[in-house]
């Protein structure tokens, strides 16, 4: 490299990605800069879920990221390849991805972008520009090369995708001119998840991604997006990750499945409370919510215990849902008549969830200093593992995993664990006592043994997008 500026060079893994930029050398043109951005993962410590419902969610940069260098090229081709095992190349025309002309199509985009299914992870980086025309008014002039790389396990629900979508953004942004601050490349990522690659995600692990800070939680009230600050850990305490080996997709069936059964007991409980609502018509609706704002975290476990929780159906079929209550307000789930429903505990988690972060995030402030309250900490995480697997999220190896925490305990120092992110498998978050490494290592050998997969350990953490920045580099000539 001849040259690189960019107030993220330090971090610790940025010469590892410069030299695997180097190896790709005939990928780039030597004579124009490349912009590289980064972006890590996130263990999300509690919250999970919810976000969607708009709870208070506390989640912890990881150390693993993704790495994304662009290239402004003179031709209208948009080439990505990424660095990971199995990833083929992906060459996308600008013509065809935004027709000069004509309004930006996210139907169009998708369907060009995921047609092919080993081509599909493009429409994570290449959507950026779809979602950067569409919502910033950005003229796609011109092609681009874009190398990917990550550290992070894909699909173990520590947010790789995400932490992809920010790079790109932070990346392809830079080299089409476009200034963005962090929140605002975090919810246009979340725009590319959902618009583009057609996952119902809530927009914590593009926040998280883009604006959160080395060894500090970031706490975020999803109403759709507040920060309320960075949240540290008390000095007796550090957070584990351990992969339980099992893949999780967030836009798979189980976690659409649970959202939408949130979303339709927010319609139940809205028609129960006697908010007004108006029918949008194609399963969709609006409600005048004075009371909780349109959002069913806000409903307190009083409210809900007392008024709505017997009256939310178990179990309700989607055909049945429409007929009386017309359809949703959440934009991102849509009902499908002929399923049913597990309605009551998806409506129930956000409620409960919502005040067991609240809590969690009183005692961190507190300081956590007893034996008690650390272990308060780590049962307000027991609970909401078990109703993850009381939504249907659950899956057999986390739950292994979370067992042999528990089986070990405090006495060894380990406080609490629960799954992450969007449930059915991946990675479970360990809360333990500082200098606990050896037995949550030895918590993972054990589960390797018995199950003969996963085990991989996440630690450490690192700062988002934004503190990172941009850096600019230029291939040595010849």
């Amino acid at each position: 490299m001849s040259r690189a500026e960019g107030q993220g060079s330090q971090a610790p893994d940025v010469a590892r990605f410069l030299a695997r930029v180097r190896e790709q050398a005939g990928f780039f043109d030597h004579r124009a800069p490349i912009t590289i951005a980064r972006a890590p993962g996130r263990l999300d410590l509690m919250g999970g879920i919810s976000d969607y419902s708009g709870a208070l969610v506390l989640q912890l940069p990881l150390d693993a990221a993704c790495f994304c260098a662009a290239q402004a090229t003179t031709d209208r081709c948009l080439t990505v390849r990424s660095l990971v095992p199995d990833a083929d190349d992906v060459t996308v025309s600008v013509d065809a991805l935004v027709p000069a002309g004509t309004p930006v199509d996210y139907d169009a985009a998708r369907t060009l972008l995921t047609i092919e299914p080993r081509g599909r992870w493009a429409a994570y980086v290449i959507g950026a520009l779809v979602v950067l025309a569409r919502e910033q008014y950005v003229k796609i002039s011109h092609g681009a090369r874009v190398l990917i790389d990550s550290s992070l396990p894909l699909g173990r629900g520590v947010s790789s995708s995400a932490a992809l979508e920010v790079a790109a953004m932070k990346a392809l942004g830079a080299e089409f001119d476009v200034e963005l601050d962090g929140r605002a490349v975090a919810l246009l990522s979340q725009m590319v998840e959902n618009r583009v690659v057609g996952a119902p995600c809530g927009v914590m692990d593009q926040m998280t991604a883009a604006l959160g800070e080395r060894d500090r939680l970031l706490a975020l009230l999803c109403q759709p997006a507040g920060v309320q600050g960075q949240v540290a850990l008390p000095p007796q305490l550090e957070t584990w990750g351990i992969d339980s080996g099992i893949r999780h997709e967030v836009g798979g069936a189980d976690y659409g499945a649970v959202r939408v059964g949130a979303a339709m007991g927010y319609r139940i409980v809205a028609d129960l409370a006697g908010l007004s609502v108006r029918q949008d018509g194609d399963g969709r609706v609006e409600v005048d919510d004075p009371r909780w704002g349109g959002y069913l975290a806000n409903v307190t476990p009083s409210e809900w215990a007392a008024a709505y929780r017997e009256a939310v159906p178990e179990f309700l079929d989607g055909a049945s849902f429409l007929r009386r209550y017309g359809g949703v307000a959440d934009p991102m789930s849509r009902v499908d008549p002929t399923r049913r429903y597990a309605v009551r505990q998806a409506t129930a988690h956000p409620i409960h969830e919502h005040h067991r972060v609240l809590l969690f995030r009183a005692l961190l402030e507190a300081g956590a200093a007893t034996e008690e309250e650390r272990s308060l900490l780590g049962e307000l995480m027991y609970q909401s593992h078990a109703s993850y697997g009381a939504c249907g999220l659950g899956s057999s190896g986390t739950d292994r995993l979370v067992a042999l925490v528990r089986s070990a305990g405090p006495e060894a120092g380990l406080y609490g664990a629960k799954i992450t992110g969007g449930g059915s498998g991946g990675v479970v978050a360990v809360l333990a006592r500082a200098g606990a490494r050896a037995t949550v290592e030895a918590i993972a050998r054990e589960y390797v043994r018995l199950t003969g997969r996963g085990g991989m350990l996440l630690g450490g953490s690192s700062d988002g997008a934004q503190r990172f920045g941009t850096m600019s580099v230029k291939l040595a000539e010849g």
